[in-house]
């Protein structure tokens, strides 16, 4: 008996109502310890006392409250996905028509008939039916979800709209039975009406949330199905991964993925490990060497011996801890939402009270109870209070703001990346494939004896044969300068070390320093060049002719070309930029330095990055160095923004408050981020915060709009003398004034209004063109 964890992918939330709802629930439930909901993922993760509670009581809770626990496994939550996507459109196609329908009655009653009270019985019957039909056929789960959250005392938006079609339905059943001058079609278009408003914005959100890319999948794909088992006998057969067992030993040939994690037990190549370190180097690996499940073998066979598999295997770690980073990732309560949280029960009641005013009242000044007056003030309450344009004021800015980024090839996914991105104050930057191009590039050439051309041209003939990427490097940058050279005349490969080969007669050697005073030669006059280099962060490799030295080779990883601008942009702003990496301290200083940053996070293992980044947005024990107050948050933690390419850093990026991917690393970096840069220029992480800081202030403008929308509508209604009609016109209006505060300076610039960025395509991550418009 102890605590025990859950986690579910759950199906059927649109709102941070939703998310507010499943932890109300649960913090009501004995035996629950804590629990996390993640809204943007639709993830929850429940820690509860297994001696108290069952974990079929744990999901009696989420399908009590009228939500869906999808499949753990991923083809079959994906297809639950598309099932719930299909039945959300049956809804709303169901709900549509009917609220076609009782428009043209409405239309029809009032401007050709030129009456609002009840115009025929025939004409009330069938709206009656239309509003019955609209709440419990296609709004039926609204209604389900709304007495749900009342038994458990939770006051919410379902609640608040079931109120709201339930006094329509009340009040047109008045008009029907006991007073004839109601307006007994406009109490039933009220049913109508914002039962399918309510279902069409969840359907909106449930395409959004459908459109996600199956990248955790796709990460769990690198890893090959099948293997090359190594049997008793020395055979080899190809069994599937899923029959492998920790100690069995299994045979990689060149050009082929790792199936699985192990250790070296023969042979020499050299490993492509980027799908895991993003670094850009490959490793060489010889016996006893740990190899990732995932990464490529590129020059030699290896024998592997199994060490992990299953739930232990590395890119099952990654997505199971991506996973529950999400759902254990704060959220951000949106300003709305804060409002929110007492304007539900506040409607409610005021809705209550003019009811009770109009029936009490009259009778002070020896009238009689008003039905109708009161009917007419609490339906219209809980139509004007209905947060139609609360719900849609942050949406909207989000959605201008998402076009400007789009044409400046930005995909911003999440609210969040608005909201809490004029709060950051530190941007953690990746140096591999980040700030830096990520592909191994001659930085410099050194001549010793020979000149810089000659010694080109040497390197690039003994290599033209070699694949190892260093070798691709020189090749390329002898192209780019036009260097020709000619192919060897004899070539040997030295895995780990470097080239052997015959070159116009002279032999010649192409490799490390340590493995060329191995050989015999000697380096000593060249040892300060070799140690500038390497102070550098580059990879040095010596050209030998007949046994002399005759040139050093600095190869490196590029920097971007707005990497430095980039970093002083982020400095003006008054964040402070750390750049993290599992490169070496040496390496990691030369990046850093070149490009303005001062604080360095080095030798961070692949697994540690989500670590890291927590203790920042913690308490910053893991930077040294001083800090003003202004830097530090109220109770001692910092917003954090992680910038990344990586598989390794999809954690980090789903850990940090904001999580910004460049478009064009891997998918599951993509898929773990808030915000993704199409393509690789930096530059766009500060126009990304620039844009996010602009949004966040049209999105406060609009919720003032809306809040004063609502707040004078209520006062109004409860004199009773707004009409169910004018408080539904009142709160199109609202949307309007909203919208118009959105979009209407976009659309007098001429800038329109791009809304793609609000759904990903599940083949492409371009927006658009995919290429940043001018600025």
């Amino acid at each position: 008996m102890g605590t025990t964890q859950e986690q579910f992918n759950v199906g059927g939330m649109s709102c941070s109502f939703c998310a507010e709802s499943i932890e109300k629930a649960y913090s009501r439930t004995g035996g629950v310890e804590d629990v996390d909901v993640s809204l943007a993922h639709e993830e929850v993760l429940v820690r509860y006392d297994d001696g108290i509670l069952s974990e079929v009581k744990v999901k009696d809770t989420l399908r009590d409250l009228g939500y869906t626990i999808r499949d753990p496994d991923k083809a079959k939550r994906y297809e639950q996905q598309q099932a719930e996507l299909a039945d959300g459109k049956r809804r709303l196609l169901l709900a549509g028509g009917a609220s076609i329908v009782v428009a043209a009655l409405m239309g029809w009653m009032i401007v050709v008939m030129g009456r609002f009270e009840s115009a025929s019985p025939v004409m009330d019957l069938v709206t009656l039916g239309l509003a019955l039909g609209t709440m419990f056929g296609p709004g039926r789960y609204i209604t389900e979800k709304a007495f749900q959250s009342l038994r458990r005392g939770i006051f919410n938006q379902h609640v608040l709209l079931e109120a709201g079609a339930f006094a329509g339905l009340l009040g047109g059943l008045l008009g029907l039975f006991v007073f004839p001058s109601f307006p007994t079609v406009h109490f039933f278009a009220v049913s109508v009406f914002i039962t399918t408003y309510h279902i069409l914005s969840e359907y909106t959100s449930l395409i959004v949330r459908t459109r996600a890319s199956q990248a955790v999948q796709s990460l769990l794909d690198l890893q090959p199905d099948t293997a090359r088992r190594v049997t008793d006998d020395g055979n080899v057969e190809d069994v599937p991964v899923d029959d492998i067992a920790v100690g069995d030993q299994v045979r990689v040939k060149p050009g082929e993925n790792v199936p699985v994690d192990g250790v070296v037990g023969g042979g020499k190549s050299t490993v492509d490990e980027s799908v895991a370190t993003g670094e850009s180097i490959p490793e060489e690996k010889t016996e006893g060497d740990e190899v990732i499940g995932g990464s490529v073998n590129e020059t030699g066979t290896l024998l592997v011996e199994v060490t992990a598999i299953g739930d232990d295997a590395f890119l099952n770690q990654v997505a199971r801890e991506i996973e529950e980073a999400r759902a254990m990732k704060p959220g951000i309560i949106q300003l709305a939402d804060r409002v929110l949280k007492y304007f539900v029960p506040g409607v409610l009641t005021i809705a209550a009270l003019s009811l009770t005013f109009w029936l009490v009242a009259p009778l002070a000044w020896g009238g009689g109870p008003n039905v109708q007056r009161g009917a007419f003030a609490a339906l219209a309450v809980l139509v004007l209070g209905y947060p139609c344009a609360l719900g849609m004021a942050t949406p909207l800015a989000l959605i201008r703001g998402g076009g400007k980024a789009a044409n400046r090839g930005i995909l911003m996914r999440s609210g969040d990346a608005f909201q809490i991105f004029p709060d950051i104050d530190h941007i953690v930057l990746d140096k591999t494939g980040t700030i830096t191009v990520g592909e191994p590039v001659v930085s410099e050439i050194v001549g010793v004896g020979e000149g810089e051309t000659d010694v080109l041209a040497t390197a690039a003939s003994a290599e033209a044969f070699s694949e190892h990427p260093l070798a691709d490097a020189i090749l390329d940058h002898a192209d780019d300068r036009g260097v020709e050279y000619a192919d060897p005349e004899s070539f040997d490969s030295v895995t780990g070390n470097g080239v052997r080969a015959t070159v116009a007669g002279d032999d010649v050697l192409v490799g490390k320093p340590g493995w060329l005073e191995a050989e015999g030669v000697d380096l000593s006059d060249a040892g300060d060049e070799i140690e500038r280099l390497q102070r550098r962060g580059l990879t040095v490799s010596g050209v030998v002719r007949d046994g002399d030295l005759v040139g050093l080779i600095g190869i490196g990883d590029e920097l971007k070309t707005d990497a430095a601008e980039t970093v002083q942009r982020i400095k003006d702003a008054g964040i402070t930029p750390v750049m993290i990496t599992g490169d070496n301290e040496r390496t990691a200083q030369a990046v850093a330095e070149e490009v303005g940053i001062e604080r360095v996070m080095a030798d961070v293992l692949p697994d540690e990055k989500r670590e890291e980044i927590g203790r920042l947005q913690d308490d910053g024990e893991r930077i040294t160095g001083s800090r003003t107050s202004s830097e530090r948050r109220s109770d001692g933690s910092h917003r954090v923004a992680m910038v990344g390419d990586g598989i390794n850093d999809a954690p980090a990026l789903t850990q940090a408050d904001i999580g910004i991917a460049i478009g064009a690393g891997t998918d599951i970096a993509i898929e773990s981020a808030d915000i993704v840069l199409m393509g690789e220029r930096l530059g766009g992480v500060m126009d990304a915060y620039e844009i996010g800081e602009e949004s966040y202030r049209k999105t406060r403008q609009n919720l003032a709009t809306a809040f004063a929308f609502n707040g004078i509508g209520v006062a109004a209604a409860t004199t009773g003398l707004v009409h169910p009609v004018f408080a539904m016109l009142a709160m199109v209006l609202s949307v309007s004034a909203v919208l118009a505060n959105s979009f209407g300076g976009q659309l007098l610039s001429g800038e329109g209004v791009n809304t793609e960025f609000a759904v990903e395509d599940e083949d492409s991550t371009e927006i658009g063109d995919g290429q940043p418009a001018a600025d």
